[in-house]
């Protein structure tokens, strides 16, 4: 099952991609019960929905709503830096012996469609291509063992970054929360149709240029690590965010550097979930 958030003539809402194409309202489908993304997760609906979804028509047509970031009000962001070894060589960065987080505000995400927007203030705004998992139950302390029941699914994730703001000092937050820099969607895959540990492919285009490709298969903490990594210090709850790192490839490590600029569009595709692609607007 395929989710997503959306905007239909300024009303905000749910659906669920139906495989015609069409979208199902999700908040018709559920009488109202469940008013967002966020809140199927947090009721433990994802079946109920399903099953709904598999009796419902389309009633709404994908290609004229606006996409919002999956989920636009998750709880925690959790980023994670240097997980692929290709990246972590090209920034000549030290191994760690645990994964390197840091955290992104929603209000810098943006959905499917939408302009990442280059600010005056940086020159060096960079694309990096993700595999995001959405927690689907709460959890604290979470064992490796038992981290997939806590996954409800997974998106492509653009983790767009002000490389020049990111490194004024040794901790990134400036550089990685620009307003509309956090590109998030078109939808959420639901756990139920990738098996648990599958790999997962992942590449990035920029004008129709592959830049980044991988697999999970090379991720240096895998998600059953991070998943319980970060429960060792925060509650995980429905609706929170993990984005698993960027390989290598990025943009400000490549010679000479490639920058995102107006006019340009990034595509990030995670094989089996989908396509994220947005165009990139100067402010």
């Amino acid at each position: 099952m395929k989710l997503l958030s959306y905007t239909d003539e300024s009303r905000a809402g749910w659906g669920v991609l139906a495989n015609d194409g069409g979208v199902i309202d999700g908040l018709d489908l559920t009488g109202g019960r469940y008013g967002s993304v966020r809140a199927v997760l947090r009721g433990g609906a994802l079946d109920e929905v399903a099953r709904l979804a598999s009796a419902a028509r389309a009633g709404l047509d994908l290609d004229r709503l606006r996409l919002l970031p999956v989920i636009p009000d998750p709880g925690k962001i959790l980023c994670v830096g240097l997980n692929y070894e290709a990246h972590r060589r090209e920034t000549n960065r030290a191994p760690t012996g645990e994964p390197t987080l840091f955290l992104r505000v929603a209000s810098s995400q943006i959905g499917h469609g939408e302009a990442i927007v280059a600010p005056p203030e940086s020159d060096k705004i960079d694309y990096e291509g993700e595999i995001a998992i959405i927690i689907g139950r709460a959890g604290r302390r979470i064992a490796q063992a038992d981290a997939w029941e806590h996954i409800a699914g997974y998106a492509p994730y653009n983790d767009v970054s002000a490389r020049d703001w990111q490194q004024h000092t040794t901790q990134w937050t400036p550089g990685k929360n620009f307003d509309a820099t956090g590109a998030f969607g078109p939808w959420m895959v639901t756990r139920d149709e990738i098996p648990d540990g599958a790999e997962l492919t992942l590449a990035t285009r920029l004008n129709g240029e592959v830049m980044q490709e991988a697999t999970t298969a090379q991720l240096i903490f895998d998600i059953p690590r991070l998943v319980h990594y970060a429960s060792r210090f925060a509650t995980l709850e429905p609706g929170d965010v993990i984005v698993t790192g960027t390989p290598g490839g990025v943009g400000f490590k490549r010679n000479p550097p490639v920058f995102l600029r107006d006019g340009d569009v990034v595509e990030v595709e995670v094989g089996g979930v989908g396509c994220l692609r947005n165009p990139v607007r100067a402010e």
